[in-house]
């Protein structure tokens, strides 16, 4: 199985490689948050940042630090003669990242310039967890950047500092951003 992890800031590209790697490579792409997002309001809370960060914490410690690494194999190998491998979005935990390495993958992270990215999310706007103004939403990715907490919680530069490849998405061509990152994949023989 091919599997690719993808980690980076909030707006950074991730879910534009994911889908790029689902429509050029027959990919499975799972975003995690979307299985966060079920899981609150499965519980009947608010689909928040926080509430988010709180049940992906509480998984962690139930099942391991790559839980959501292992819940998307499941849905992979469910359907895996469908797919010729596995792209998952949002590593934000180290033991994700070991996890991706142990079953043989490689890590991505994305990054693009903050207030490009802000004006990304707040475009997009999908819930009202987006809607932030500019300060909060670096206050948000300070606190995911920066440890605080177990070994379970959110530590993103952790993740960056065991990311294998790295890519910078400021501009506004998709296409371009995706034909860059399908280079950059397709260098280390990680996609073909």
């Amino acid at each position: 199985m091919k599997i690719i992890g993808l980690a980076g800031t909030n707006g950074s590209g991730k879910d534009t490689v994911g889908l790029m790697l689902a429509k050029r490579y027959k990919f499975l792409f799972i975003p995690s948050s979307g299985m966060l997002r079920d899981e609150a309001r499965r519980r009947n809370l608010p689909v928040e940042r926080e509430v988010l960060r709180d049940i992906s914490a509480q998984w962690r410690r139930e099942s391991g630090l790559g839980v959501l690494i292992d819940k998307s194999v499941e849905l992979f190998k469910k359907q895996s003669n469908k797919y010729t491998g596995l792209v998952i979005a949002s590593l934000r935990n180290p033991g994700e990242v070991d996890r991706v390495h142990e079953l043989g993958g490689k890590v991505v992270w994305i990054d693009a310039d903050p207030k490009i990215r802000y004006e990304r999310i707040y475009f997009r706007r999908r819930t009202d967890e987006d809607n932030k103004t500019f300060e909060q939403f670096l206050a948000e990715e300070q606190a995911e950047m920066q440890h605080s907490g177990d070994e379970a919680t959110l530590n993103m530069s952790a993740v960056k500092n065991k990311a294998d490849i790295f890519l910078t998405n400021d501009g506004n061509d998709i296409e371009a951003f995706q034909d860059a990152a399908e280079l950059a994949l397709g260098h280390r023989s990680t996609i073909s």
